[in-house]
């Protein structure tokens, strides 16, 4: 069985080496189908996950998240970070808190955003405090924890990419391991923040732009947030209405293979 520090030790390396996609299951099962296809790591996703509850985002607890992140991590082998949101608390201890126990429940990396939950960003000054605070909390575990930091601007109606590479790169400073700042919506703006900071940078996935796009523009990790989520549930959704509508039962003809996407790998295959 692969050790959190084992698992830890490759996530660690994985930010050290080419570009990767770190895609985002919302459940044990989209999880172990990820991992049966290929990716070296995963993360969360706030939004599918509450999804998965009957939720909007930002209305499950820590505690909730505590118990997903055991699942996923006990479900696949690979490294697991967790979008922790703004911590379940606005205070910097709340921050803490919450790397320690989803650490505790399995998981090598997780991410603290810059935005409450009431509708507001944090001054900067106040958003760095919280980000030393989880840096602190993630420096005490007995494993290399690596630290996301977010900065939410372009996805919270202020899309000001000055302020938001100031954010980074205080978060940089405070010592956080990964940045990100979801919603950068062009190659250019990606390349202004990862010539910005000398940490690895994270890159929220868009439609309208290639892998290659994105990795050419400096981006080290690239995620999907709950897109996949989405993807799986507006094929259900769009299957279920033409049975409701029409009476098409056509799209129940789908298929997967579950029986290898959930078999035990062989010894030797696991991921190094």
């Amino acid at each position: 069985m692969t050790t959190q520090a084992d698992k830890a030790a490759r996530f660690v390396a994985l930010h050290e080496g080419p570009a990767f996609v770190i895609p985002n299951p919302w459940d044990a099962g989209s999880a172990r189908v990820l991992a049966a296809l290929g990716f070296l790591a995963l993360a969360t996703t706030s939004s599918g996950f509450a999804f998965s509850h009957g939720r909007l985002d930002g209305e499950v607890t820590l505690d909730d998240v505590v118990d997903h992140t055991a699942a996923l991590a006990h479900a696949t082998d690979l490294p697991l970070s967790v979008d922790l949101e703004n911590g379940y608390g606005a205070d910097p201890d709340s921050a803490g808190l919450a790397i320690r126990r989803v650490a505790e429940a399995g998981a090598v990396g997780g991410s603290i955003e810059d935005y409450d939950p009431q509708g507001y960003l944090y001054d900067r000054g106040f958003a760095v405090e919280r980000i030393a605070a989880a840096v602190e909390a993630a420096r005490g575990l007995d494993f290399p924890f690596v630290l996301t930091a977010r900065a939410e601007n372009h996805i919270r109606g202020n899309p000001d990419l000055q302020d938001t590479i100031r954010r980074l790169q205080a978060f940089e400073e405070a010592g956080a391991d990964v940045l990100y700042a979801p919603g950068l919506s062009e190659p250019d703006q990606i390349r202004a923040v990862c010539e910005s900071v000398g940490r690895p940078v994270n890159v929220l996935a868009r439609p309208e732009l290639s892998l290659a796009e994105i990795v050419a523009a400096g981006a080290q990790r690239i995620s999907v947030g709950g897109a996949l989520a989405w993807v799986a549930v507006k094929a259900f959704a769009d299957a279920a209405a033409a049975i409701r509508d029409s009476g098409d039962l056509s799209a129940l003809a789908a298929r997967v293979p579950l029986g290898e996407w959930f078999a035990d790998p062989e010894p030797g295959q696991r991921q190094p």
